[in-house]
């Protein structure tokens, strides 16, 4: 199996509706996104899939996100844009861009400071 991995970041502010501190206010953070995808074979060139395609991909995804208030925007406006809640849209937004017969999205990772991540994935716990 292969595994290949590529980030991208952005830039937006959040509140937590319901949350029992500081973070119920509005603040921001620089978002680290970290998303895997994985494949059993290669294409006749040797590769599983170009890194700039995944790149790309990512990059238009979190582009949406980037210098904005989250939960003023879909798909958010009716959830509370957690970190938990970003990685699994990405994830999913990702897995409809780039999934195919020969590449699958494993894991999508959001890190809103050097120490709190969370990463979301469908996995059975052999992929990672």
């Amino acid at each position: 199996m292969y595994k290949l991995t590529v980030e991208s970041h952005f830039s937006a502010a959040h509140r937590l509706e319901g949350y029992p501190g500081k973070c119920a206010n509005i603040h921001g953070h620089t978002w680290r996104v970290i998303a895997s995808v994985r494949a059993d074979e290669l294409d006749d060139i040797g590769m599983c899939i170009d890194f700039k395609k995944i790149s790309r991909s990512l990059d238009e995804i979190v582009e949406g996100f980037d210098h904005r208030m989250l939960n003023e925007i879909p798909p958010f406006a009716p959830m509370n844009p957690t970190a938990e809640n970003i990685s699994r849209i990405i994830f999913e937004r990702l897995s409809e861009r780039i999934n195919s017969d020969m590449v699958t999205v494993v894991s999508v990772t959001v890190s809103e400071s050097d120490k709190y991540r969370v990463t979301y994935s469908r996995s059975t716990g052999d992929d990672t």
